[in-house]
């Protein structure tokens, strides 16, 4: 009786943790890319010790060359305009680009 309960509990412990990663994997992220005026590495620099630490924000990626700016955040702590004003705090104009 008592290897039967313990199964039990140990079944349902099991099948707890699978919904619990299962819950975690549907967390969504979104990527967008911002067309800006950067022009030089000092610029890509502030970008990068900065805009990481913005709420919601996984990952930053800064192409001089090509003057965009690629965020990865997640959408229910920040979105496109949040993002464009911190930028815009380090005195860079931004906008999503299409």
């Amino acid at each position: 009786m008592k290897k039967i309960i313990v199964l039990c509990l140990v079944s349902l412990l099991g099948i707890g943790i699978a919904s619990a990663q299962q819950k975690k994997a549907e967390k969504k992220t979104v990527t967008t890319v911002f067309a800006t005026d950067i022009d030089c590495p000092h610029c890509a620099k502030k970008i990068d010790n900065t805009i990481p630490y913005e709420k919601g924000v996984k990952e930053v990626k800064v192409d001089v060359p090509t003057q965009t700016v690629t965020i990865t955040y997640d959408p229910a702590k920040t979105d496109d305009n949040a993002l464009v004003k911190a930028l815009a705090k380090l005195k860079i104009k931004a906008e999503v680009k299409k």
